[in-house]
């Protein structure tokens, strides 16, 4: 039940933190949100470092530093894909491809699930998809360039979190202090090579940082429940996190929300109940 209700946390940061980061690219540049946001995500982590721990081994080096590539890449190509839009269709689409590869190393590594959590994952996955189905006529499409991008961030996003899953158990927060210095420096890095591109408008501070902190908040509950728990189960509930993005943007945007989508939602309920029972 902790780890479930750990994955559960880190779902809802995640939806949070994807929605505050895709509003504020829309604002500026992606790399001028994201210049803000990587390091308001380091700075929560290194306020967690005295009260968490930290062991700074080979192993948590890194694999800390390879999940701080695979985050920037994630930020960069999610929140550009957000601010493309619409959230309601590209958000899902990126959060089904960032769980299919957590779950497939979870199985390959042997995780036994029980028969309530292999009927658990798929239907999970299945929600997923049915928080973005069609939405009729009306309602805008993304482009293929929007999909590829989402695609993209998917991926990104599966490898960030296998690669905190592989780091050491004892390692405390070291992987995520790692991780994200080293994100934070790549992403500080490529928009001081593309300064003259990045325009002049000025960025939502404020937005940008809460998406980071959040972002932070979402790593460490996710690391905290794949240490306690399966990575399958952990990676498909996390997964789910675009119920909290499209809500927000029926709330905010007033995208509109397709009755599949709800369904999804009831969908998502039934499958998180199956799989507390792992």
């Amino acid at each position: 039940m902790i780890t479930l209700l750990l994955a559960l946390g880190s779902s809802l940061a995640y939806g949070c933190a994807d929605f505050l980061g895709g509003l504020g690219a829309r604002k500026a540049h992606v790399l001028r949100t994201v210049v803000i946001a990587a390091p308001a995500s380091l700075t929560v982590e290194l306020l967690l470092w005295p009260f968490l721990g930290a062991a700074f081994s080979p192993g948590a080096l890194g694999w800390g530093a390879a999940s701080g590539v695979a985050s920037a890449a994630a930020f960069a190509l999610l929140y550009r894909t957000l601010a493309i839009g619409p959230m309601n269709v590209l958000s899902p689409v990126t959060a089904l491809i960032s769980a299919m590869l957590p779950v497939g190393v979870g199985l390959l590594q042997g995780e036994d699930l029980g028969a309530a959590g292999l009927a658990g994952l798929p239907l999970a996955m299945t929600a997923v998809v049915l928080v973005s189905a069609g939405h009729g006529a009306g309602t805008a499409r993304p482009s293929r360039a929007a999909l590829l991008l989402a695609l993209g961030a998917g991926a990104a996003i599966a490898l960030q979190l296998v690669f905190l899953h592989q780091a050491p158990s004892d390692s405390g927060v070291a992987p995520l202090i790692t991780g994200r210095a080293v994100s934070s420096a790549v992403i500080l890095a490529a928009a001081g090579l593309m300064y003259r591109r990045l325009g002049g408008r000025k960025p939502a501070y404020a937005m940008s940082a809460a998406a980071g902190v959040l972002d932070s908040v979402a790593n460490l509950l996710f690391l905290l429940a794949a240490r306690s728990g399966d990575l399958a189960v952990v990676a498909v509930i996390t997964a789910l996190y675009p119920a909290g993005t499209v809500l927000l943007a029926r709330g905010v945007l007033a995208e509109r929300i397709h009755r599949g989508q709800l369904v999804g939602l009831g969908t998502a309920a039934v499958a998180v109940s199956l799989l507390a029972l792992t």
